[in-house]
């Protein structure tokens, strides 16, 4: 009986921690979202939890290329094995925020098998329910 109740116990921490493993906790910062958002993808691989900050329609359409790699190869044309992602802050104004819609760019500096890559994104999020979610892939402005 006591092998039951510790299996049980075992049992229900492992379920309560996968599923807030799946999900990227609540951050009221745009910015921090979307560095959330390409940590979960690039560095964790994990693309549920990279999906779970998206707009449903970009969810949906995170979730229908099913790996994390091609996510990174087809949405945003980047490949990295490892990566730092950070908000740009060259003194330029790196946000737009509105009352409930943000545009952040973010810079990336990663590697894919030992060779170094830099570039840069821009990502247009919304304010859903008071969570940030991305909501747009925006064009590449230089």
């Amino acid at each position: 009986m006591q092998y039951l109740k510790y299996a049980l116990l075992c049992i229900s921490f492992l379920l309560l921690g996968c599923s807030e493993q799946e999900k990227i906790s609540k951050i009221d910062d745009p910015e921090l979202v979307a560095v959330a958002f390409f940590n979960a993808l690039f560095n964790e691989k994990d693309i549920k939890k990279a999906a779970s900050v998206c707009s449903p329609k970009l969810a949906k359409l995170v979730l229908h290329y099913q790996l994390p790699q091609a996510v990174g190869r087809h949405l945003f044309n980047m490949s990295y094995d490892t990566v730092e992602v950070k908000p740009e802050n060259s003194g330029v104004k790196i946000r737009e925020q509105f009352k409930n819609e943000a545009i952040v760019t973010l810079l990336f500096d990663g590697y894919l098998q030992e060779n170094r890559f830099m570039d840069i994104k821009r990502l247009s999020l919304i304010e859903v329910d008071g969570i940030w979610v991305i909501d747009e892939i925006l064009k590449d402005p230089f």
